[in-house]
C-alpha cells in the first residue's frame, strides 16, 4: 500500500547479490538481511563455488553470520567452469537450497578467471540445464579486446545470447544486472522463462556521473555505466510492470584501499541502502505502485518460491548517508556515501 509518506511492500528478493566470504560475512549479511527476506547468493569465490557440496558449506557459513533477529534465505548458486560435470547439474536440481548455474566470460569482472572462455565448451552442461529448468545466470558481456568497454553488452547478446537462445529455447534464462537499451529490446523480444535483474545504480546514474570532473571509483562497477539513453531505457523498463524484469542490486562489497587504488575493483556496494535508492528511481518516474512488482513478486515467480508474507515500510524523508562504514581490519564506502537520500527504510512489520 501507499500513501504520499510511506510504502508498504513484502519482503522483496535481492536476485544478484555478492556477500564475500570469511570475516565479511559479519557486515555483509546483516546489510542485505536487513533489507531482503531472500537473496541469489553469487558463487565467484576464491576459489569458486563449482560444487553442490561447496554451496550448501557456502549457505551455512551465511546463516551463521546473520543477526538472530532476522529471518533471511541464502538462495545458492554454482559457478560454471568448463570442468562443470553434467551430474553437478543433477545434484544441483536435486538441492532445494541451489537455484541456478552462473556464466561468467572468462576475465570479464570480479573473480571470472575460471569462467567460460567459450561457450561450446560447456553445451552438454546447458543442454542438461535445459532439460532439468535449472535456469543459467548470465554475465553478458564479452571479453575481447578489440571490443569497446561500452559495447560489450550488447555484442555478447548478438554473438553469443541469440545462437544459445536459438539452440536452446527452453533453457531458463536470467540476463544480469543490464544496461543498455539493447539488452531491454532483447529481452522484450522474448517468450518462455527468460528475465533479467536491473541494479540501482544503473538505473540512477549513467557514465557521466563515474568520469565528469575526475575519476569516482565508487561508481566504478561492470558493466560500466553507459550513457544516458541507455539509463533512460533501463528505467522505462524497471517501472513499466513487466515481469521479464526484476531486482538485483549486484551489491559487491570492497574495502576502501581496494575502492581508492591505483585500479579499482569493480562493484557498487548499495546493499545497506539498496531499497532507498530503488524508490528514488521508481519515484522519479511516479511509479511507486510497482516498486512491489519489482521488487517482490517477479523474483518470486520466477524461481517459484512464495512472495514473503512480511512486509518492510519505505519513508519519504531526508537523510544523510554514513562517509564509511565498519569492514574487516578497515571500512567501506558504501554507495552515495554522504549523500542525502529521498527515502529511509523502516523496521520490517
Amino acid at each position: 500500500m501507499t500513501s504520499s509518506l510511506r510504502i508498504s511492500i513484502p519482503r522483496p528478493i535481492d536476485a544478484h547479490l555478492h556477500l564475500r566470504d570469511g570475516r565479511s560475512l559479519s557486515s555483509t549479511v546483516a546489510a542485505s538481511a536487513r533489507q531482503f527476506g531472500r537473496a541469489v547468493v553469487m558463487p565467484n569465490l576464491l576459489p569458486p563455488v563449482v560444487r553442490c557440496s561447496e554451496a550448501l558449506a557456502y549457505r551455512d557459513r551465511i546463516l551463521a553470520a546473520c543477526p538472530p533477529d532476522l529471518s533471511f534465505q541464502p538462495m545458492m548458486t554454482l559457478y560454471l567452469s568448463e570442468n562443470t560435470r553434467i551430474e553437478d547439474i543433477d545434484q544441483a536440481c536435486a538441492e532445494p537450497d541451489i537455484y541456478a548455474v552462473k556464466l561468467y566470460p572468462a576475465g570479464a569482472t570480479t573473480h571470472s578467471e575460471a569462467g567460460v572462455g567459450h561457450i561450446d565448451r560447456v553445451m552438454p552442461v546447458l543442454e542438461r540445464m535445459a532439460e532439468r529448468g535449472l535456469p543459467l545466470l548470465i554475465h553478458g558481456e564479452v571479453t575481447d579486446p578489440d571490443i569497446d568497454i561500452f559495447d560489450r553488452e550488447a555484442v555478447f547478446i548478438e554473438r553469443t545470447l541469440i545462437p544459445l537462445r536459438r539452440r536452446l529455447p527452453e533453457l531458463p534464462i536470467v540476463l544480469e544486472h543490464i544496461t543498455t537499451r539493447e539488452a531491454v529490446d532483447y529481452v522484450q523480444a522474448q517468450n518462455g522463462r527468460f528475465a533479467a535483474t536491473l541494479t540501482a545504480h544503473h538505473l540512477l546514474h549513467d557514465r557521466n556521473d563515474m568520469l565528469v570532473g575526475g575519476m569516482r571509483p565508487h561508481f566504478f562497477c561492470l558493466p560500466i555505466l553507459k550513457r544516458r539513453e541507455h539509463r533512460q531505457a533501463l528505467l522505462a523498463a524497471a517501472t513499466s510492470g513487466d515481469p521479464r524484469f526484476f531486482l538485483g542490486t549486484d551489491s559487491a562489497p570492497h574495502a576502501q584501499h581496494a575502492k581508492e587504488s591505483a585500479c579499482a575493483c569493480a562493484g557498487c556496494y548499495t546493499a545497506p541502502v539498496a531499497l532507498e535508492l530503488y524508490a528514488e528511481a521508481f519515484a522519479s518516474c511516479a511509479a511507486l505502485d510497482r516498486l512491489a512488482d519489482f521488487a517482490s513478486r517477479h523474483a518470486a515467480h520466477f524461481y517459484g518460491v512464495p512472495v514473503d508474507t512480511q512486509e518492510i515500510t519505505l519513508s519519504a524523508q531526508t537523510w544523510t548517508q554514513a562517509e564509511r562504514l565498519p569492514y574487516l581490519d578497515g571500512h567501506i564506502i558504501p554507495f552515495r556515501a554522504g549523500s542525502e537520500l529521498q527515502w529511509r527504510l523502516e523496521d520490517a512489520v
